[in-house]
């Protein structure tokens, strides 16, 4: 059996299609799979880390706000579409899974064109235009929210949830490594802050700028994740000299920074809010604007209206100090947002995809 994975550019797209891909050859040893991402992304990195092979595209998204940076998109797009047909013909694939990213259009297209077996998963709760033109052609869209037939076809959508690692999963075993990991004090509260892999500036400004509130919670521990591109910028600031306050350039071990985390401040990616649901833990979520349909807005929006996390706009940022403050003091209100946000955990999402792959080409 052949398969195309094709997609990335972020963490949320990139490390759901590697976890399909090892559910694949966990149910089929001898399945060949090919990984078609966008040349200068994180997947180009990524994947080979992984153990898969990759082929890149030159295909770029299209800038709904600065629309003159679009004089290149439609010769990047057609050089793409071209470069994917190449890419379908030499290796055959039984069937292509598109996880979303610049990369996964044209390459869904050109194998909707030949009437090869397609599937979308899809992160969020609410698709981008590619993914919603795709999906009507698309064999299966594997989604992690309800009411999703308000952009697909009601037939075509299995509720499967977002596949993460597992590994996440906090075992009792895990966290007093974990505390001695960080070197941090089992007896305090701890938060974890993070702007997903790559960082966020907005979150770290508003980070940087609650010194006094930071100062002033001196009994709670925080782990200040600000990405590799911002950490120079902030790692010789006043606040992150707090004895209370760890800056991190990115965390290897994520898997112990949620095992010692007793509330969460974070972006409200897809695969974000999916190893929250795994880990259950009460989150306050700062959705990114500069994403596109807003879609991390609408994530928040799904859990915070079934009161599973606590929602914070990005152009209220700084209401993230009374926030936490309010979640460090309520434990009740901690338990609920981790009981809620539990409901979204789908642990065994990339065995069923694989499965679910696996069944349509032996169907077909």
């Amino acid at each position: 059996m052949r398969v195309i994975i094709s997609g990335g550019g972020t963490g949320g797209h990139v490390y759901p299609a590697i976890a399909i891909a090892n559910a694949l050859k966990k149910k089929l040893p001898n399945v060949e799979i090919l990984f078609v991402g966008a040349n200068g992304k994180l997947e180009m990195e990524k994947v080979p880390r992984a153990g898969y092979k990759i082929e890149g595209l030159d295909v770029v998204g299209f800038h709904r706000k600065k629309l003159w940076r679009n004089i290149g998109f439609p010769w990047k797009l057609y050089k793409s579409l071209r470069r994917a047909k190449k890419i379908i013909d030499n290796f055959g694939p039984d069937i292509v899974v598109g996880v979303g990213g610049y990369a996964s259009g044209p390459v869904l297209k050109q194998a909707q064109r030949k009437n090869i077996p397609t599937v979308i998963q899809e992160q969020n709760s609410y698709p981008g235009i590619t993914n919603k033109l795709l999906g009507k052609h698309a064999s299966l869209i594997c989604v992690a929210y309800d009411h999703m037939e308000r952009f697909f076809p009601k037939d075509k959508i299995v509720i499967t949830g977002n596949p993460v690692r597992t590994d996440l999963v906090v075992a009792e075993e895990k966290i007093s490594t974990a505390y001695t990991y960080f070197n941090l004090d089992s007896n305090e509260q701890t938060t974890l802050i993070f702007g997903g892999s790559l960082g966020a500036r907005s979150l770290n400004n508003a980070v940087h700028n609650s010194f006094d509130f930071l100062k002033k919670n001196a009994d709670t521990q925080f782990i200040w994740q600000v990405g590799s591109l911002y950490y120079e910028e902030f790692v010789e600031t006043q606040t992150a000299q707090l004895s209370n306050v760890q800056v991190k350039a990115f965390i290897d071990r994520m898997d112990y920074a949620y095992a010692v985390a007793d509330t969460v401040v974070c972006r409200a990616g897809a695969l974000t809010i999916s190893e929250l649901a795994l880990v259950a833990k009460p989150a306050i979520l700062i959705p990114s604007p500069n994403v596109s349909e807003d879609h991390q807005t609408k994530n928040a929006q799904a859990l915070e209206k079934i009161d599973a996390a606590v929602l914070v706009r990005d152009d209220e940022i700084h209401k993230w100090e009374s926030e936490l403050k309010d979640l460090l003091t309520d434990k009740e209100k901690r338990k609920r947002l981790s009981k809620n946000i539990k409901k979204y955990s789908k642990p065994d999402a990339a065995e069923q995809i694989a499965d679910m792959v696996y069944n349509l080409v032996h169907n077909e």
